[in-house]
């Protein structure tokens, strides 16, 4: 049977580049196919869901998408030693080779699994397959609890944060700028809205004794007319990332209360991107199975995935794949045996023994 480093490589040399995903995922059901006929098969587009129906008392679903970033000069694969190189290696191409090993070995597990593998997650929300799936076909993702196999390194990271983006418009008044005065300048009113930004500070709440570390940046400023006018309008775009003992509407308030003292009547505060935040549930007995059998360490996801969509569905979800996510995206990624082996592992015990 080939390792899983070789599955893992296999993979990624298969060209997936976010919107062309058909090659892999005809492969992935070619495999499951043939190699595992004991589940139930549904394609929707490019996503594949897999699913054992045995009966049993709890289900855990598995998920992984199958696109990555553009290739960067990193295909082919190769290997040197336990280390292969790629695109696609760490994020997350090792945990799909994990999934489908487990999908084509364990053929009665002690609890009924859900395998999903869904494309275009690296790109806008509006192309996500988990979230077309959960819009079309939403029964083909019930489980009791969910791991997504996103790069960890073979440990846990933990729910993870929200996402609130809101455009922030200043306004003024416009003059020429040989008579300022007679004008009011928007761009200079926004030395308000960045020191408070700047003077925040911080905030790390602990849920579920995962401590989170917030963000709050200014990522994007616009404004100007021309070089001899006083600026009429200009704009701030603030991303703040939340911890999950916020929802993303408790979120936006604080938000718009925090920079308010910078705002006037005129001005306006609009959401650009609001993405909840998912809770650790690292108290379901799966979950806390699965940490205690392997002294797994456990940390705050301090990011956003799709354990978002599985948390606002009611499906307790975190992060668990072998890949590096500090490797990710990048010309030199790639990934090591070992936590590619380690994670198999700790799955497979989990789904042979259950909780």
């Amino acid at each position: 049977m080939t390792d899983l480093l070789e599955l893992t490589a296999r993979l990624v040399d298969i060209a997936s580049e976010s919107h062309q995903e058909q090659a892999i995922t005809d492969w992935i059901e070619h495999e499951l196919r043939n190699g595992a006929p004991w589940l139930a098969l549904d394609r929707i587009g490019n996503n594949l869901v897999a699913r054992t129906e045995l009966g049993r008392s709890m289900r855990l679903v598995l998920a992984g998408h199958t696109d990555t970033v553009p290739i960067n000069d990193n295909m082919p694969s190769r290997v040197e030693g336990d280390v292969l190189w790629g695109c696609g290696s760490a994020d997350m191409k090792s945990g799909l080779a994990v999934m489908l090993r487990l999908a084509c070995t364990v053929q009665s597990p002690a609890v009924d699994v859900t395998y999903v593998f869904y494309e275009s997650e690296e790109v806008a929300a509006e192309h996500n397959g988990l979230k077309r799936l959960f819009a079309e076909r939403p029964e083909l993702l019930v489980g009791d609890v969910a791991l997504l196999g996103e790069p960890t390194n073979g440990e846990i990271e933990a729910g993870c944060q929200g996402i609130v983006r809101v455009w922030v418009t200043l306004k003024g008044a416009r003059a020429h700028t040989a008579r300022p005065w007679m004008g009011r300048n928007a761009i200079h009113r926004a030395a308000a809205v960045l020191n408070i930004v700047n003077a925040w500070p911080g905030r790390e709440p602990e849920v579920d004794g995962c401590r989170y570390r917030e963000s709050l940046q200014v990522v994007r400023i616009e404004g100007g007319v021309a070089g001899n006018v006083v600026p009429d309008r200009t704009r701030l775009l603030v991303a703040y990332r939340f911890a999950p003992d916020r929802r993303a509407a408790d979120a936006f308030d604080w938000l718009r209360s925090l920079l308010g003292p910078a705002l006037e009547a005129d001005d306006e505060i609009e959401p650009d991107d609001i993405s909840e935040s998912a809770q650790p549930g690292l108290s379901h007995p799966l979950l806390a199975a699965l940490v205690a059998r392997h002294g797994l360490g456990v940390t705050a996801k301090l990011g956003w995935t799709d354990v978002a969509r599985f948390a606002e569905h009611g499906v307790p979800a975190t992060n668990f794949g072998p890949g590096d996510a500090t490797l990710a995206h990048t010309k030199d990624e790639r990934v090591e045996r070992a936590p590619i082996e380690r994670t198999y592992a700790a799955l497979r015990d989990l789904l042979e023994r259950g909780a």
